[in-house]
């Protein structure tokens, strides 16, 4: 588990929360409401919507940070960088999985993270319609909903061919990565698609063993390497390297289906 931070990570925790908790009083009115106006940002000609939810969920959050953590930065998905003073930076994702949320299914999350220059140490992967929370940080990785309070832990799967493989798209990302991923499912027990920030909520809850995704953003990611780092997971980049700018991303519940992935990856020529 990270240290980083940890002399003030409740008070960090409860600022969190507190932009997990706008996040969702802002979204819930809208999700699965008629009439909701969907906008295409139209990324690369591949549907990529926005809707009133996102943006007003971001400036709720914002609006916490301005009043708790004015010193602070923040990146955020719908309004880009803001500069901080304190060299810690709020990472926000206000509707990860949109495309999940204009269809009506409860597999899209709101993400905040908290990083410094070695990348995020705080992390919340909040799903505001079920009430689940998953939380990683300084000594903690803690699964919430309501009141009930249980510790995350990833899994201890041995073997590439025991474990559990989930990825948002099954194209991936371009040809190369599409040709990896598809290279390293087969050798997995079970494939699922299309869970976006909530597979990596699964990691962390020890559901699921290995989420491999491309083409990510910082506020796509940040947030779900915080929480399964803390439950004992590891997310590198498809390299070994760090994953927390974006890119290829491997997460993977322990050592061993990490680098049995990581070879797959590695030896299918993806980029």
């Amino acid at each position: 588990m990270d240290s980083r931070h940890a002399a003030n990570s409740a008070e960090l925790l409860k600022v969190a929360e507190r932009v997990a908790d706008a996040a969702g009083n802002a979204i819930l009115p809208h999700f699965r409401a008629h009439g909701l106006v969907i906008e295409d940002k139209d990324d690369d000609g591949l549907f990529d919507p926005v809707t009133v939810a996102d943006r007003e969920a971001e400036a709720a959050m914002r609006a916490v940070l301005a009043e708790h953590r004015p010193q602070d930065g923040i990146l955020g998905e719908e309004e880009g960088h803001s500069e901080g003073t304190s060299g810690l930076t709020w990472v926000l994702d206000p509707v990860d999985g949109t495309r999940g949320f204009v269809a009506g299914t409860p597999n899209w999350g709101v993400l905040v993270a908290l990083a410094d220059a070695d990348g995020p140490f705080l992390g919340i992967v909040d799903q505001p319609y079920i009430g689940e929370r998953f939380i990683g940080g300084p000594n903690m990785a803690e699964f919430r909903r309501g009141t009930f309070r249980r510790q995350l832990q990833t899994r201890k799967t041995a073997r590439l061919s025991d474990s559990i493989i989930f990825t948002t798209f099954p194209e991936v990302g371009d040809s190369h990565e599409q040709r990896a991923f598809h290279e390293l499912a087969p050798q997995t027990r079970l494939v699922r698609y299309g869970m976006d920030c909530y597979a990596y909520a699964l990691l962390a809850d020890g559901q699921i063993d290995l989420v491999v995704e491309a083409g990510l953003h910082p506020y796509d990611i940040q947030a779900p390497i915080a929480v399964i780092e803390a439950a004992g997971g590891i997310v590198t980049d498809w390299d070994g390297g760090p994953a927390h700018e974006g890119g290829r991303a491997l997460a993977a519940a322990n050592a061993a289906v990490h680098a049995a992935a990581l070879e797959v990856l590695a030896g299918t020529g993806s980029g």
